[in-house]
């Protein structure tokens, strides 16, 4: 078979984004997004990617002339689709600790604008000990600032030589935090009031929330599909979900100068925004919380995948209802957006593609229903004065799935129909529920809820949700879980 640069190649264009980083999720988000920016004639830049630590490898990149492969594979508008685009807008790639002139002198490009990063959510932190003489230094935040640095001198500090920092690390306030590192960093080398100034004034650090399943390499599946599908051997094959979302928030409009908002053709899905939170919170609560209000449950009727549970008519029934009825009225955007999300988050759920295994949803689902449902559980609480009906039924849900057998190795052993199955969560977690999902079911309900080093308060307080819990559990435990779904749904 041929290799993919015997088929295609590029055509080089000015860089105008550097990228910390090159690993599947920036390869299946960001240049792929940049990758139809150019061919719709919107940006026409290219990318500079740096890999910015000490171990790892670029030589599939030297190889292959910096060209592979995304192939998004899911559901869109209710269908399967499947999307194979060659990305071409790589124009080099740079060790930042073996080749540090070539990554040095990616500071001093004129045409450069954006600075891309994707360093993990331990990448953006303060470093005391880091060094300025060091090439480069050691932590992200470090690097940044001396790239910015060697930038602000090679220039002389003009002020349209700034650059527009994007960080895609899963954090909130991912760009204030960044900055912030950045600030403590100069004040730390003693870089000068005006360098700090010109940071400030001429650079803009946006806060970016971003959201696409990106599995990467296939591994079970490349060869086919790189034999059956592309007719070239690709060993940068990078795979996806066909959904992606990414909102921008800063506080000086930034659209203009990257204009890939209104490409909604090829998919795209950008919001440029001087507040992101009612975007985050959406994901949360409707994503996020989705799974984690109903995963259990599903498991619980016989479930193993998120797609078995979708097409399940109860189980995709409780799902709905949890979702509609519950979920969506919470959320602080416009309804119609709310449930246009809320129907893209079934459709991804539904990946023919993906077996996204709900035991690996499962882990740590204690703080999981802490974050993703219970801000949602008092919003809805607070507006009808009672517990709401299908959020409350999670926690029941949760606390039959954490009924345990016996520890072992380090994990929960939990009983579905007499077969066991594992899964793990905090110790204190675990050691709470061992001994305490013996007792009487009442006791356990009131046990569970009240115990505020989970939930941050007692959950008690809430009316009659231990009542309403109890009576959950107890059906579920008698009867079964599809049993107390159906009794539930009305059914």
């Amino acid at each position: 078979m041929k290799q993919i640069q015997e088929l295609h190649s590029r055509t080089p264009r000015e860089i105008k984004v550097v990228q910390f980083g090159e690993g599947n999720f920036l390869r299946a988000f960001v240049d792929y997004f940049i990758d139809v920016a150019n061919e719709k004639g919107a940006f026409n830049g290219d990318v500079a990617v740096v890999k910015p630590i000490s171990f790892g490898t670029l030589e599939r990149f030297h190889k292959q002339d910096n060209l592979y492969t995304v192939s998004l594979r899911g559901r869109r508008n209710g269908e399967p689709y499947v999307e194979n685009r060659v990305i071409t807008c790589i124009n080099r790639v740079v060790d930042a600790y073996g080749e540090y002139g070539e990554y040095a002198a990616l500071a001093k490009l004129p045409s450069l604008r954006f600075v891309v990063s994707n360093t993990t959510e331990a990448g953006i932190v303060y470093d005391e000990t880091d060094r300025f003489e060091l090439t480069p230094p050691n932590t992200y935040p470090g690097k940044l600032t001396k790239f910015l640095y060697e930038r602000y001198e090679a220039f002389a500090g003009a002020k349209d030589k700034g650059l527009i920092i994007l960080p895609v690390e899963l954090i909130e306030n991912n760009g204030g935090k960044l900055r912030d590192c950045v600030n403590r960093l100069i004040e730390l080398w003693k870089l000068g009031d005006a360098f700090k100034s010109w940071v400030a004034e001429s650079c803009v650090f946006c806060s970016t929330l971003v959201d696409r399943i990106v599995s990467g390499y296939p591994r079970g599946e490349a060869e086919a599909i790189c034999e059956k599908e592309l007719g070239y051997q690709d060993e940068l094959l990078d795979a996806g979900e066909p959904f992606a979302l990414w909102v921008i928030e800063s506080d000086r409009d930034i659209s203009g100068e990257l204009p890939i908002d209104h490409l909604g053709k090829a998919g795209m899905n950008v919001i440029f925004t001087d507040n992101q939170k009612p975007y985050r919170e959406r994901k949360v609560r409707i994503l996020n919380g989705a799974h984690t209000s109903c995963v259990l449950a599903a498991y619980l009727t016989g479930k193993n995948i998120v797609r078995d549970a979708m097409q399940d008519p109860l189980c995709r029934e409780l799902m709905e209802r949890t979702v509609f009825d519950e979920i969506v009225p919470t959320v602080k955007l416009p309804r119609e957006q709310a449930e246009a999300f809320a129907n893209s988050v079934l459709e991804r759920f539904d990946n023919p593609f993906v077996d996204h295994e709900i035991l690996s949803i499962a882990l740590n689902s204690v703080s999981k229903w802490k974050s993703r449902i219970l801000p949602t559980f008092r919003d809805q609480y607070a507006a009808s004065g009672k517990a709401p009906k299908f959020l409350t039924f999670s926690f029941a849900a949760l606390l039959a799935f954490y009924t345990i057998e016996k520890l072992e190795d380090g994990v929960m052993v939990c009983l579905r129909g007499g077969e066991p199955y594992r899964f793990k969560d905090d110790e204190p977690v675990m050691e709470f529920f061992l001994k305490h999902c013996g007792l009487p079911v009442a006791e356990y309900v009131r046990a569970a809820a009240s115990h505020e080093e989970f939930w941050g308060e007692d959950l008690t307080k809430y009316g009659d949700f231990a009542e309403v819990v109890t009576a959950n559990l107890e059906d579920i435990r008698a009867n079964g879980m599809t049993a107390a779904v159906k009794k539930l749904l009305g059914k």
